[in-house]
């Protein structure tokens, strides 16, 4: 599947990018590149792998990190939050569906 100049025109309009056509058309090189990539890799046989080791010896640690560091809870300055997440209200476009 290829990228086209109006796929890639189309992407930066919906993420509100503006590009030049020289730009554009040099994206669009650059993802065809990377499926072409991809297109590759998709094509070596993984047949022979168990599923739940493609990465052989690979260490696994605990999915944690380090405390956030703030002085405070958000909650404590944060107009609202849920689940530990700053809550924040939507975007005037984004209410109506309009697009710009």
């Amino acid at each position: 599947m290829a990228v086209s100049l109006d796929d890639v025109r189309h992407i930066a309009a919906l993420a509100r990018l503006g590009l030049t056509d020289a730009h554009a058309r040099a994206l669009t090189a650059q993802m065809n590149g990377i499926l072409g990539h991809m297109e590759v890799l998709s094509r070596v046989d993984t047949s022979s792998l168990p599923a739940d080791e493609t990465v052989p010896g690979m260490p696994l640690r605990a999915d944690a990190g380090p405390p956030d560091g703030l002085a405070r809870r958000p909650d404590g300055f944060a107009p609202a939050t849920r689940d530990g997440f700053l809550l924040v209200p939507r975007l005037a476009t984004h209410e109506t569906g309009e697009e710009s």
